[in-house]
């Protein structure tokens, strides 16, 4: 038995105590690295008050991804202008006007190649599922799908969500419903990008969210042309989606239930008409 006697006559009390707090120390920098770091790019609202609410939605979404332990969110107004904010970053959510265009900009082009390389996550949000002009393919490459008003339909309509693999951790802990909302029809795939929700518009199957695992890295990405209006994001459902495959993009594990997205009427606030 190992008692307090051989600590003195094997190993001075002052260096024991000085390991237990070293390793206590290494212990609690080790849990600190753990850490998964997620960045949300916003912007200003650019639509009538009540849709394209940017930044109060991906604040709420970053209240969402806090109750998952070890998740670090970020939200920025835009392309973050401080670097740190973009350090050891794990997935980029992007909930913006025309995503690819925030992205490789051709001021983020470099740092935004060099995280894709790396195998950063990416989630698109309604209108950040488009690019337009010659950074269309490039946009494509990386999430998956492609969004564009040169050749996708717009239709504001209520329809049935229908999760096209049930099994997939993005569908974990929602069941298909009826949503309105501007959906996003039309769009250009990548022929590995796998569906993952699906509705029924005009006689024809469409589809509304999807994964993509690039192959450059390892990445993840997911698509999601569902979020125009502000009202959606206090659906449970329509949060625990979003958040489930935001957690899929950072290799994170979604939970059994789905992930954690409890909120407060406050959340749903949204700031004054200017």
């Amino acid at each position: 038995m190992y008692t307090t006697q051989h600590i003195h006559e094997g190993f001075p009390m002052s260096r024991f105590l000085l390991s237990c707090f070293l390793l206590a120390l290494l212990a609690t920098t080790a849990h600190a690295q753990e850490k998964t770091k997620i960045l949300l790019i916003g912007k200003d609202r650019d639509h009538p008050y009540g849709t394209h609410e940017y930044m109060t939605d991906c604040t709420l979404l970053a209240t969402c991804l806090k109750q998952t332990p070890d998740i670090e969110p970020i939200v920025s107004n835009g392309w973050p202008k401080n670097a740190d904010a973009l350090k050891d970053v794990k997935a980029i959510v992007l909930y913006t006007r025309n995503g690819g265009n925030v992205l490789f900009d051709p001021f983020n082009k470099d740092i935004a190649e060099k995280l894709l390389k790396r195998g950063v996550g990416l989630t698109a949000i309604h209108w950040s599922t488009g690019a337009e002009g010659q950074l269309g393919e490039q946009w494509l490459d990386a999430l998956g799908g492609w969004f564009s008003t040169k050749f996708s339909k717009l239709n504001t309509t209520t329809t049935k969500l229908k999760q096209v693999n049930p099994k997939h951790p993005i569908c974990r802990g929602w069941e298909e419903y009826e949503l309105r909302d501007e959906f996003y029809l039309e769009l250009k795939f990548k022929e590995k990008a796998t569906p993952i929700v699906q509705v029924e518009l005009n006689q024809k199957t469409h589809t509304v969210a999807w994964t993509y695992e690039r192959p450059d890295a390892k990445g993840r990405s997911f698509g999601c042309v569902l979020g125009h209006f502000h009202d959606n994001f206090g659906e449970r459902r329509f949060r625990q989606m979003l958040v489930n495959g935001i957690l899929w993009t950072a290799h994170r594990e979604v939970p059994a239930m789905g992930a954690p997205v409890a909120i407060k009427a406050k959340d749903l606030e949204l700031p004054p008409k200017k």
